[in-house]
């Protein structure tokens, strides 16, 4: 059977703050249709390095490839419109816009290629219907719970079709019940794309993951499927007994 090619590669990726090396000589691929957590502890490099990968920042060294494209010095607008969509850690919504806007506003931005405002409402309902939040279209983004306001910025991602879905901490602030339908949200997402998930609750992350990357100190420091994760002495050391015990 041939080799599945890798939607997304690094190779000795790295970026520098004056003194602090907060992502050092990555090497890192993502296949096709994976679910794949970025794990580690706080100060580990794992938000600057989905920042390199989205575009946000520029790497000090290295190179990304999408799709075989050397995107290094593309800007994120630009990989955007190639398939990579990224949630924030912190939501960035704009507060004063109905949750409808909110999601409309990236599709018609980014996706200014002609589109009738047909196709964008179509976009626009079928991504905020998949994260439950279609029955609260017309609220203002800021009157949404924090729990609704983090699916809201997945609504945001998903109109824009991506073919690899970076999601930064999404069930922060989620209940519990919203959590489990978010697992069962993500899976969705991934027969017909690809995800890449930084999350600290571990049972998450071990039931959605079929591999999980762990980075500490910018640097990735084990890699493997939950169950070979779970037993890595080295993860279980820097990642304070957290792992152990999920």
């Amino acid at each position: 059977m041939a080799a599945v090619t890798p939607l997304l590669t690094t190779s000795k990726l790295s970026r520098n703050f004056g003194g602090l090396r907060a992502v050092q000589d990555v090497d890192f691929s993502l296949l096709p249709g994976e679910i794949r957590a970025v794990i580690g502890p706080n100060g580990a490099g794992k938000t600057t390095f989905v920042s390199l990968i989205c575009g946000r920042i520029p790497p000090s060294s290295g190179r990304i490839l999408f799709d075989g494209a050397d995107i290094t010095s593309l800007p994120a607008h630009r990989r955007v419109r190639m398939g990579i969509a990224y949630t924030f850690q912190i939501t960035s919504i704009f507060a004063n816009l109905s949750a409808y806007d909110n999601v409309a506003l990236p599709v018609q931005r980014t996706l200014a290629d002609g589109r009738s405002r047909r196709t964008v409402h179509a976009s626009v309902m079928e991504a905020l219907d998949r994260t439950g939040l279609a029955g609260r279209a017309h609220t203002l983004a800021g009157s949404l719970s924090y729990g609704h306001q983090r699916l809201l910025e997945v609504a945001m991602g998903l109109a824009l079709k991506p073919r690899l879905l970076i999601l930064d901490e999404p069930t922060q602030g989620l209940a519990d019940s919203e959590i489990e339908n978010f697992i069962g949200l993500v899976r969705d997402i991934a027969k017909d794309g690809t995800v890449l998930l930084i999350e600290h609750n571990m049972p998450v992350v071990m039931e959605l993951a079929g591999r999980i990357t762990v980075m500490n100190a910018g640097r990735v420091l084990a890699e493997g499927s939950p169950e070979e994760v779970r037993a890595d002495a080295r993860v279980q050391e820097a990642y304070l007994g957290v792992a152990a015990h999920v």
